[in-house]
């Protein structure tokens, strides 16, 4: 069984997010246990496995992502390596559409100029007060913070984004509040420091309690900072830099109760899974 490494939201290697790709020829799933023990075994923040569905059943592909410990309900940047995949091993081009077990039909579209867009369910933030634990954790007091919905995440807003980039967060500790707090993770967020730049807003990531310590580049985390964001700025199509130490970009743009993610991949390693 093939199985591949790309990195995702960026145009060259060992940048962007790496996310272990497996496509699976089969008619039904292998045991949770195996694909969860491949999962661990990549340590990648998350690894897609997909199998091709028969044709007329809604979808082309059906999709499932892994993080080293559990498996999560929806991953951005490893939607898009597997897109990336299959325009590369199988000559799929146009629209890809993925069923989840857990966020519907998700759908990628390949471009000519090697792009891949996600359209994926937007997850708009309620307002909810500091949880108890959040400022000692990162570090700093949040501005506000958000929760959103079934995503699962808290997006918790910091004044600028020299802020961002300086949280050495106490992952025990935030670990601790997602788990109290029924949360996947934590996202930080800030505005660009000015106009003329390439992007509009960055953020980081972090979901220690699901084996995520700091997550490189989070395409679903988008689907929340892309309607704040537009709302904030006043933009449907903005660019969001996520500033972990790999660094990648996402062109975001709100489309109603939709978020379109737009971002590139580069394979960097193909092997041969031989357990």
């Amino acid at each position: 069984m093939r199985i591949h490494v790309v990195d995702a939201f960026t145009d060259r290697p060992f940048a962007g997010n790496p996310a272990g790709v497996c496509l699976l020829d089969a008619e039904a799933w292998p045991e949770d246990a195996w694909m969860q023990r491949v999962a661990a075994e990549l340590n990648h923040s998350e690894t897609a496995f997909a199998r091709q569905l028969p044709v007329g059943d809604g979808a082309d592909w059906e999709i499932r992502w892994f993080t080293p410990l559990v498996e999560t309900n929806l991953c951005g940047h490893a939607t898009l390596a597997t897109a990336h995949t299959l325009r590369r091993e199988r000559g799929a081009v146009g629209a890809l559409r993925f069923r989840s077990r857990f966020s519907g039909i998700l759908t990628a579209h390949t471009q000519e100029d090697g792009s891949i867009t996600l359209d994926f369910p937007a997850a708009p933030g309620t307002e909810v007060p500091v949880p108890e634990g959040l400022p000692e954790a990162l570090g700093v007091k949040p501005e506000a913070t958000f929760r959103t919905g079934a995503l699962r995440d808290l997006l918790t807003v910091l004044p600028d984004e020299a802020t961002v980039r300086a949280v050495t967060p106490d992952l025990d500790a935030m670990a601790d509040v997602t788990r109290r707090e029924d949360l996947r993770g934590v996202i930080i967020t800030a505005p660009a420091p000015g106009a003329g730049l390439e992007y509009d807003f960055v953020s980081r990531f972090f979901s220690p309690a699901e084996g995520i310590s700091e997550d490189p580049v989070t395409g679903s985390a988008h689907t929340a900072l892309a309607p704040y964001w537009s709302t904030r700025i006043g933009r449907d199509g903005l660019t969001g830099l996520q500033v972990s130490a790999r660094t990648g970009l996402v062109r975001t743009a709100v489309n109603g109760d939709r978020v379109h993610l737009t971002g590139h991949a580069v394979t960097v390693l193909d092997g041969t899974l031989h357990a």
